[in-house]
């Protein structure tokens, strides 16, 4: 094997998706994610902590993004425009990768371990988020509601994303997530009882 070869994260991080779909992930090694991709057991670990985190080779990337894009974001807007600065900068980071995605969900869907795993992630990012906001000057409790509410306006458009054949902009169907969650959210209460 090569000492060196360029992209080591990302041939580890396609491996192992193609392993995790031919095998299943609890029957896939770190050894063999390794072979596949022309490296050592060693360098995997120096990109990744485990197994499951090689499935999330842009998180922390995607994390950095939206925190870096709200924090660049300008400072007349209203605490939900600068969380769509946020995940917009996301999506259009991410909209090249479709085939990926779909790719990488269908390996996530079939394992509870991932999908925990997938679920953290989405918590560190709205704890960052809230965090951000808060930065921002945001009350506490305005910026939990407000990183809650761009978190399932990101979910909902990233898996319609996914699951559009037609491949649509990400950012488009964001904005799309984000309007319909304004009518709900406009939508009067019923009568308390």
């Amino acid at each position: 094997m090569s000492r060196w070869m360029p992209d080591a994260a990302g041939r580890l991080s396609r491996a192992a998706q193609e392993l995790y779909a031919e095998r299943g992930f609890e029957q896939t090694t770190v050894a063999e994610i390794a072979e596949r991709a022309g490296l050592t057991k060693r360098t995997f670990f120096r990109h990744f902590p485990d197994k499951r985190e090689v499935v999330f080779p842009l998180s922390a990337r995607i994390h950095q993004v939206i925190v870096e894009a709200m924090a660049a974001a300008p400072a007349d807007l209203s605490p939900l425009a600068v969380v769509l600065e946020g995940y917009g900068a996301a999506a259009d980071m991410l909209n090249s990768g479709h085939e990926a995605a779909r790719r990488r969900r269908a390996v996530i869907a079939a394992n509870p371990e991932l999908r925990e795993r997938e679920q953290a992630k989405f918590a560190q990012t709205s704890a960052a988020v809230t965090e951000a906001l808060c930065e921002r000057g945001v009350a506490p409790r305005s910026a939990f509601l407000t990183a809650a509410a761009g978190a399932a306006a990101w979910r909902a458009a990233r898996d319609c994303w996914i699951d559009d054949p037609e491949e649509r902009d990400l950012r488009a169907l964001l904005r799309e997530s984000v309007e319909e969650l304004r009518a709900v959210v406009a939508a009067p209460l019923a009568p308390a009882p």
